[in-house]
Parts: structure tokens; sequence; C-alpha cells
């Protein structure tokens, strides 16, 4: 009987010492898991941009056309030449109307004798409409600019409103852009615009915010749309007017930050801190919350840094109210403040995971 509860008492402890080598195995693998794991430190931007697109345009456009029927007697100009302000382009054949206006004169000088003051002004204010016919009769530059194109030749006849070609103004160049109704409160004359074209994908384009209406509009689609005005002054000689673009209006200045996840940080007095993977160097930082498991780097942090893990992460299905075991553990998951380690609030989870 002895020997039978000696057996059995042989038994139990050999169960006992195997279930404390697990246990210590158990442990063992944890912590060596746990040292094994490291976060990086990941840079991040911050864009508060209105997302744009549309056609740019010339500073000014004039549509070259004739005010009036008739034969061209005259082209002054061809495509590709620069202008002035006022110089004729075309002249149409206006011998009729040059003798109607000098025969009105003559009129008029003989009545300054026997005529009246009354009679004198009637015959003036058809001396002006004999002079606009005249001038009806010619296709003038209406600012200074350059011919961008140019389809007359003398001899042809022409009809009122027939089109001949177009003079633009190229100093700049300006779009209008469709900005949503909640975006408008967000602008501001003279914010910095970015351009992307098609044409010119080598480099970004910059310009600005110019201004826009104090009225809104609704498209076809039912959306309701403010078009702001936006304009380049410097740009390459590879975009022309009428070329596509993608862009940007800033808000406001782009930022830059550094995060990582909630498990590289360690609290020290409240004073939160990491530890490099490579030569275990402890680092003050300053931080905070940053979405469902990250915090943003303040301070101490320039991105790129490999971290130790410095609390462990939480398991599926743990009680989110069960106390910890022990005040360490409870320090390393709160940070100044007061923060949960487990709940930061924010929007969005952070970028990445543990490596």
């Amino acid at each position: 009987m002895k020997k039978k509860i000696k057996i059995v008492f042989i038994a139990a402890g050999s169960l006992i010492l195997i279930f404390v080598f697990l246990i210590i195995l158990k442990n063992l693998l944890a912590s060596s898991k746990s040292d094994d794991t490291v976060y990086f430190a990941k840079k991040e931007s911050y864009e508060n941009v209105i997302e744009i697109s549309g056609t740019v345009a010339a500073a000014q456009e004039q549509t070259l056309q004739a005010l009036s029927d008739g034969t061209v007697t005259a082209v002054f100009v061809k495509a590709g030449d620069t202008v002035k302000k006022g110089d004729v382009i075309i002249q149409l054949d206006d011998s009729e109307q040059v003798y109607n206006l000098e025969k009105q004169e003559y009129s008029m000088a003989t009545k300054k004798v026997t005529g009246s003051a009354r009679e004198l002004k009637l015959m003036e204010t058809e001396r002006l409409a004999l002079i606009q016919k005249v001038n009806d009769r010619k296709v003038v530059a209406t600012f200074d600019g350059i011919i961008a194109d140019l389809d007359v030749a003398v001899g042809d006849a022409l009809e009122a409103k027939d089109e001949i070609g177009t003079l633009v103004n190229v100093d700049y160049l300006t779009a209008e852009v469709e900005i949503a109704e909640t975006d408008v409160s967000k602008l501001e004359v003279g914010q910095k615009v970015e351009f992307t074209f098609p044409a010119y994908s080598s480099e970004t384009v910059y310009g600005y915010v110019t201004g826009w209406p104090a009225i809104g509009e609704v498209t076809s689609r039912g959306a309701t749309i403010v078009n702001a005005k936006v304009r380049i002054d410097d740009y390459p000689s590879q975009i022309l007017p009428n070329f596509s673009f993608t862009g940007k209006i800033q808000i406001s200045p782009t930022e830059e930050y550094v995060v990582v996840e909630r498990y590289a940080i360690g609290y020290e007095n409240k004073q939160a801190y990491v530890v490099l993977a490579r030569g275990g160097e402890k680092k003050s930082v300053k931080v905070a919350p940053y979405g469902n498991g990250y915090v943003k780097v303040l301070e101490g942090l320039s991105g790129g840094e490999v971290l130790k893990q410095l609390s462990t992460p939480k398991k599926s299905g743990q009680n989110k109210n069960q106390k910890k075991s022990s005040k360490e553990k409870e320090s390393a998951l709160e940070g100044p403040g007061g923060f949960p380690g487990s709940g930061f609030p924010g929007g969005g989870g952070g970028p990445g995971g543990p490596m």
C-alpha cells in the first residue's frame, strides 16, 4: 500500500514539474518574442487642399470678324504677328462709306452760312454715324497681342459676323474651376495653386487664386458650385491656351509629422520615451494621440528610427474592464494626461503595423 502511495506522489510531482516547466517556457518564449518585436517611426504628410481640373485660357482673346458685308481690300498682318491696340488687321472696301462722309462734310460747310444751329447739330449727328460706318469697314485689334490664326485674303467677300481669325494676349494664363459649395468658405484671394499639365509632366506649374463670384451655380448634375478664377503668371512655352490640367488649391501649408504604434512608447514619471532597437538608447519624446493604436511624435524623433516594443498589445477578446496584474503594466499603457494606451481618439488607424 505504501508503495502505491509513493508511486502516486512521484507521478503527481512529475506532473507539477512538467506544468511549472511549461509555464516558464511560455514566459521565456513570450519575453523573447516581445524583445524581437520592433516598430518603425514613419513620416507622414497631410495636405489641406481643394482638388481642381480644367483648361487654361489666354489672358485676353478676341475673335476677329467682319462688322459688315464687303470685299477685303487689304490684309495687314499674318498669323504669329504681334499687334498693338488699335492696329488695323484687315480693310474692307469703304469707297461708298467714305464718299457719303465727305458729301456730308461738304454739306455742313455750306450750311454754316445759311443754316440754323439746330440744323447744323442734326447734320453733325449724321456725320458721326457716317464715320462709324467707315470704321465698320475695318477689323481692329482691341488690345496688344499676337495673331493666333488668320484665314482671309484680299478679294474675299465677307458677310457681317464672319469669323476670320483670333487675337490673343498670352502675358498670363487664366482658368475657371468648379469649387463645391462646402469648400467655398476655405477660399482666399492669393492662395497658392499647383498645376499639372499632361503636355508638361516634368514639373509642377504654380499660380494663385484671383477671385470668385458672389453667387453660386447649379450644374447639370445637380451640384451647387462656384466658378473660381485662377491665374498663372510664369509658365513654360510648352503650355498653350486650351491645354488641360489637374491641380490643387493649397488651403494651408502641408504638414509633416512622425507616427508610430503606441506599443513602442513607454512612460516613466508620466514622461514618454522610446528605446532604439540598435544600441538600446533611451530617448525622451513628446507624443499626442493619433488614431486607434498610434501616436504622433511631436518631438524627439525625425522618422526612420527602429524602436523596441515597450508594452504588449492587448489580446483579442480580453475583457476591457479587467484589472492589470501590476502597476507597471498599467503605467506602460497609460500616458500623461490619462490617455489610455488602448483607446487614443482620432480619425482612422495610422499607417503600417509592426514589422
